[in-house]
């Protein structure tokens, strides 16, 4: 159960660091164009290491953007800079994030532990196995893949309609099953 954690806790400098860098970030994406660029060996090493992250923005508690990646590639403060200046220009579902917007974002963080496969036999035995409030689930059936946040339980509390609409995310009907589905779950660390 613990392998489900995330692997580190991070102190409250780390976590001001990680939201200031995803804010500062953005702030380049503005002046400049394009992410910052990060020099990691002058951060602690808990912020070098390797994971997986999502960067949500928000105006007045309205989802603005929300970008990351589930596989752990570079180094954390990296990867934050990269999903924060990706979630305010490169969200396919909104307009690049303006100038006027920059001070109403609110910025959420959420660094993943790997993700790992759920054993499952049929829809209801999957449903039963999942922890509302604590899992991210990923789900994938063929070229069909979607992914939502253990913060989305916030707006689906229940875990059959959590599953439903994470089938609609990854462009499958919500009634739609196949034996061939693959679920993965992770946690995640939450920084605001």
């Amino acid at each position: 159960m613990s392998s489900n954690k995330t692997a580190n806790t991070y102190s409250q400098d780390e976590k001001n660091t990680l939201l200031h860098i995803a804010r500062t970030s953005i702030e380049h994406g503005l002046e400049i164009g394009g992410p910052l660029a990060i020099d990691t060996t002058s951060y602690s090493e808990n912020l070098q290491q390797p994971r997986a992250t999502f960067v949500t923005l928000k105006i007045n508690d309205t989802l603005r953007g929300c970008i990351g990646t589930l596989i752990a590639k570079e180094p954390l403060i990296n990867s934050i800079a990269h999903s924060a200046w990706s979630a305010a220009f490169e969200d396919p579902r909104f307009e690049r994030l303006s100038i006027d917007e920059f001070d109403k974002i609110s910025i959420s963080l959420s660094i993943l532990s790997p993700a790992e496969p759920i054993e499952f036999n049929s829809e209801k035995d999957l449903i039963s196995k999942i922890r509302p409030g604590i899992d991210g689930l990923i789900l994938e059936e063929g070229y069909n893949r979607g992914t939502f946040l253990p913060s989305v339980w916030e707006s689906l509390p229940d875990a059959e309609i959590f599953l439903q609409h994470l089938k609609q995310k990854a462009g499958l009907p919500p009634s739609y099953w196949s034996e061939s589905i693959k679920i993965e779950r992770y946690s995640a660390e939450a920084i605001e």
